[in-house]
């Protein structure tokens, strides 16, 4: 009886789908990238630029990311010079999951369960870091009721590009070249290591570290083929190492979603040893994700991909405490980053980007992203509350009530 009903869910998902994406408009969003960024504050009360955490909002470690906002953004794509501030806009009322303005709610930590609701709109419970199919503990889900399978079921194309998956094996390590397409897996196992031989393009390091955690897709069984690593796992081709990103954008090959993950060292998780570039503790955290961020965007905004109506979101996982007694993360008092780059996106005010005043978590993205690519009902979890993020957008970029 339960597998009847299943199949029932999931013809009555992809019918809606069908229909919902019959109505696609010329000039709708066409293609989205999530660059998923880690544990900073945009704003925080207290020790904004010193510490164990510090925000990144007008952090002197985050020149990119900062110009960005302030209107001073340039870099050179396809030969010309581009303000990419005027295609920019942000949110400064971003908040982690069920946070109110006092912090007396639930509280959804660490990173996996964020990336979970991303992905579906709740956590399902789950409230740490395993693997999806860790021997004890492991925390892969059943249900179709999630993004990339009803992107699936209503013909859109999806793809996670992992940085540091899929390396060519050297001995218990592996060297810094991607694996070619036919041996590529479904990255389910966490690693860590140095390299054999060649570097991070990004930081100059020998240093990998992939973690499932900070991958979406990857948690439930539709979208991952189930507990198979091996490049036999039906799903394998929707996952990518990093490198392959820069030659599906030059070929136009890229989905219509994209999730695109640096591994832990450019997410602004964790610092390098040794640190970067002079810098060590959060300082260098931060500064790491702003040089692969200032790196990866203009790479993207030249793409017919993205020259075609699409939109690039900068998107944090969750707020931190910043070293404050009795300090409460949860509140808002403390906000993410949440930042916008599109032809789409909200024009600028008074010549600098907008900054929106709107209350938003991931199920605000969520809800976007069904409106964008016209997937459901069912709205997913926690989108059926939340406010999209239209106000970043121009009005009509995309159509409400998928």
């Amino acid at each position: 009886m339960l597998q009847i009903r299943h199949r029932r869910t999931l013809g009555a998902l992809a019918l809606l789908g069908a229909m919902g994406s019959l109505s696609a408009r010329a000039d709708d969003i066409k293609t989205v990238f999530v660059i998923a960024m880690e544990n900073h504050n945009w704003t925080q009360p207290a020790n904004q630029f010193t510490g164990g955490i510090q925000q990144i909002f007008q952090n002197p470690n985050a020149p990119f990311i900062n110009s960005l906002v302030n209107g001073s953004a340039f870099a050179v794509i396809n030969g010309s010079l581009v303000n990419i501030s005027q295609q920019t806009a942000y949110a400064s009322a971003y908040h982690n999951v069920l946070a109110t303005p006092s912090g007396s709610n639930p509280h959804i930590h660490p990173s996996e369960p964020n990336y979970l609701w991303a992905e579906a709109g709740t956590n399902f419970g789950v409230l740490n870091d395993n693997d999806p199919f860790k021997a004890v503990g492991g925390t892969n889900q059943n249900t179709p009721l999630h993004l990339s399978n009803l992107l699936t079921l209503a013909g859109k194309t999806w793809r996670s590009y992992q940085e540091d998956t899929d390396l060519v094996p050297d001995g218990a390590v592996f060297d810094n070249v991607p694996l070619p397409r036919n041996q590529w897996t479904v990255p389910i196992v966490s690693l860590s290591g140095k390299f054999a031989s060649g570097v991070n393009a990004y930081n100059g390091s020998i240093q990998y570290n992939y973690a499932a955690k900070h991958n979406p897709m990857v948690f439930f069984t539709d979208s991952n083929g189930g507990n198979n690593t091996t490049a036999s796992n039906p799903l394998s081709g929707q996952y990518a190492p990093l490198q392959q990103l820069a030659s599906d954008l030059a070929s136009d090959t890229v989905a219509d979603y994209n999730w695109i993950t640096p591994n832990q060292f450019n997410d602004m998780h964790t610092a390098l040893t040794g640190g970067y570039k002079g810098l060590t503790g959060d300082a260098a955290n931060i500064k790491q994700g702003d040089d692969f961020l200032s790196q990866i965007v203009p790479v993207i905004m030249a793409s017919n991909a993205y020259k075609n109506h699409g939109v690039i979101i900068l998107w944090w996982d969750e707020a931190e405490g910043d070293g404050v007694a009795l300090d409460n993360a949860d509140d808002f008092n403390h906000t993410i980053g949440e930042i916008v780059i599109s032809q789409h996106a909200h024009a600028n005010v008074n010549g600098v980007p907008y900054a929106s005043p709107v209350n938003l978590t991931h199920s605000s993205d969520l809800r976007t992203m069904q409106e964008i690519f016209r997937v459901g009902p069912p709205l997913l979890g926690d989108a059926a509350n939340a406010t999209d993020l239209s106000d970043l957008f121009a009005p009509g970029s995309f159509p409400k009530k998928p």
